[in-house]
């Protein structure tokens, strides 16, 4: 009975939720192709040699074509990206004619796509999320990329990505996207009252983690205020990202091979380190707002994402806090682990030529000096290695979106699934249920069972 309560309370939240939407030792950004080679090749050609395409469509045949392209994005993003559209529109050598449209988010997106597939009006391109990109690929209206990326004319260098980046929208062999946007749930630390409380270094363990949280919840209890006893540590959230991560951290995950897989024993130690944090006061939740909290010392710890950053340090500034702060990884072993998300490039089944030339349009979208701009006004990852370099100027004005750059090469993959866009509100939904209804750490194998009975019905 409890187990169908439990179903039918998920379920509910999920119907309502479901189209809404992751140390020390930290390699480099710029030598991330050495952490994990993307699986393809660029094209190559031979010196001297002009490349040559292997795509059998005339050239002409893109004078004066027009594409449509959906986004989900308004305010800042769309802007941008439409004065990428103007840019690509008056200087690309073919002529090709791109028009944008906005459609607001991603839920809207995805279902306005959905249901333009059986008509003539859907979108050449759409810039969705990886699991839409699988879906779409599965049921034969998204196109498989491999042939463009690999084209001694037309193709990219794949090299020049990180894996976590790359390697996101594959389908089997097949290439079923390219990454627009990418970000993660990172973990921001409080330098300066962390060494007060006599630890000179990010946690690079999970138990090094629960010392310092619960030693930071300890000294709140030690004050003169009484208000303050239930803070400290790390303020509880509940994003599918976080709790993604945490079961990275843990050997974890929710795959098996193909299949949802909860009840794990990586997954039981997660669950169970994070409820024993709770319970001893080492976690909290409630807080209105988790930044002004962490501004204001009243948690060594909290989750963020890179968008974050800047309203970090604004806020630090508007408390009058001279903290130092850290951005670190969630801790794994004596390294971390970050889990990637965000936004890829999906061509849409149409004639060859539209095809080539949603593909052009990317290609140019993913040079650079584009994916610099993108990274300016997002605060975003690079996409490309090669990126950073431009970014020099960025990079001394914003030293925490450096460090979070710096921990690229531990980034892991979502589960190439489409069921993915289903499952993770899901598994928020029930980290989430877990806290509020007080779920003891001895008996968080319960939970994780329900959850993965409920992820294998989301995804039939």
């Amino acid at each position: 009975m409890k187990k169908l309560f439990f179903f039918f309370l998920i379920v509910s939240i999920l119907i309502s939720a479901c189209g809404v939407t992751e140390t020390n030792a930290n390699p480099d950004a710029t030598e991330t192709s050495e952490a994990g080679q993307a699986t393809e090749s660029a094209p190559t050609e031979e010196a001297g040699v002009e490349a040559q395409t292997r795509l059998e469509i005339d050239v002409e045949a893109l004078r004066g074509l027009e594409i449509s392209v959906w986004t989900p994005w308004y305010g800042v993003e769309q802007s941008l990206f439409e004065t990428f559209v103007n840019e690509f529109n008056t200087s690309n050598e073919w002529g090709i004619k791109v028009s944008a449209e906005s459609q607001i988010n991603f839920t809207n997106l995805y279902e306005a796509t959905n249901a333009s597939l059986p008509t003539e009006s859907r979108p050449n391109l759409v810039i969705a999320l990886p699991e839409h990109a699988q879906e779409w690929f599965s049921e034969g209206v998204a196109t498989d990329l491999t042939e463009y990326v690999e084209d001694p004319l037309y193709g990219m260098d794949a090299n020049d990505f990180p894996f976590a980046f790359w390697n996101q929208d594959l389908a089997g062999t097949a290439r079923v996207a390219l990454p627009a946007q990418r970000t993660a749930q990172v973990l921001l630390w409080n330098q300066t009252w962390a060494e007060e409380l006599g630890f000179d270094a990010l946690p690079a363990s999970t138990d090094n983690f629960r010392r310092q949280a619960c030693r930071a919840h300890d000294s709140m209890r030690l004050d003169e205020l009484a208000e303050n006893d239930g803070l400290g540590g790390w303020i509880v959230d509940f994003e599918p990202m976080t709790a993604y991560s945490w079961m990275l951290s843990f050997e974890g995950g929710v795959l098996e091979g193909d299949n949802y897989r909860f009840l794990t024993p990586g997954n039981i130690d997660t669950f169970k380190f994070l409820r024993e944090l709770a319970e001893e006061n080492c976690s909290w939740l409630g807080a209105a707002d988790p930044i002004t909290s962490f501004a204001n010392r009243e948690a060594l710890f909290i989750s963020a994402n890179l968008s974050d950053l800047p309203t970090v340090t604004r806020t630090f500034a508007s408390v009058e806090n001279r903290d130092e702060w850290a951005v670190m990884p969630f801790p794994k072993g004596d390294s971390g682990v970050i889990a990637m998300y965000g936004s890829s490039y999906i061509v849409m089944r149409s004639t060859e030529e539209k095809q080539l030339a949603a593909w052009l349009f990317v290609r140019w979208l993913l040079e650079a000096e584009q994916d610099a701009r993108w990274v300016e006004a997002t605060h975003n990852f690079p996409l490309r290695t090669s990126t950073v370099s431009l970014l020099g100027d960025y990079e001394q004005t914003n030293p925490h979106w450096k460090q979070a750059v710096e921990l690229i090469p531990l980034g892991e993959l979502q589960p190439q699934l489409s069921s993915w866009r289903t499952v993770k509100v899901m598994l928020g939904d029930g980290f989430a249920h877990m806290y509020r209804v007080n779920v003891p750490s001895g008996q968080v194998a319960a939970i994780l069972a329900q959850m993965e009975s409920l992820a294998k019905d989301l995804s039939q």
